[in-house]
């Protein structure tokens, strides 16, 4: 399944990546991934947000 995204990102004419995040939920304290396709220019906001 990663490879196929890789695939289709890289076709496109702008310059994406794949962001995992690893959130941790209050109510129940396990860790959930969170997954975002930004332009590789918001990598660093996309990370720093909460």
């Amino acid at each position: 399944m990663a490879k196929k995204t890789v695939a289709t990102l890289q076709s496109q004419g702008k310059d994406y990546a794949k962001v995992i995040k690893m959130v941790r939920s209050p109510k129940t304290g396990a860790y959930t991934f969170k997954e975002e396709i930004v332009p590789t220019d918001q990598v660093k906001n996309t990370l720093a947000k909460n």
